[in-house]
């Protein structure tokens, strides 16, 4: 999936990368500017906290997370969305089950 600019992402071809214990991410379509993600979490999983250079929208497909985003915390659920500026300490815990599906501008060349 290393082409820029794809106009067709099948979630089917998609590959499933396990980046932590019960966290599951596979990158869909992106540009230079612009990448989508989805990030697939077990119950009780933890995206640990981390920060990085990109904007960042979280769209809460399903399921039920803890999130800290610059110091505060909140329950979110399925159909919730999140800002993260660049540079702000975030991270989370999965509380039931669920899906994330990140936007990110500009793409993250590290996922790659």
């Amino acid at each position: 999936m290393s082409d820029k600019g794809k106009r067709w992402v099948f979630h089917q071809e998609s590959v499933a990368q396990a980046v932590d214990t019960g966290v599951v991410r596979r990158i869909l379509a992106f540009t230079d500017e612009l990448m989508c993600v989805e990030n697939t979490f077990e119950k009780g999983a933890v995206g640990n906290l981390h920060n990085h250079p990109h904007t960042q929208i979280t769209y809460v497909v399903e399921g039920v997370f803890e999130f800290t985003i610059d110091g505060e915390t909140k329950i979110v659920r399925r159909g919730d969305t999140m800002l993260k500026t660049n540079q702000v300490v975030h991270g989370c815990k999965c509380l039931e089950k669920g899906i994330l599906l990140d936007i990110f501008t500009p793409m993250r060349e590290d996922f790659i």
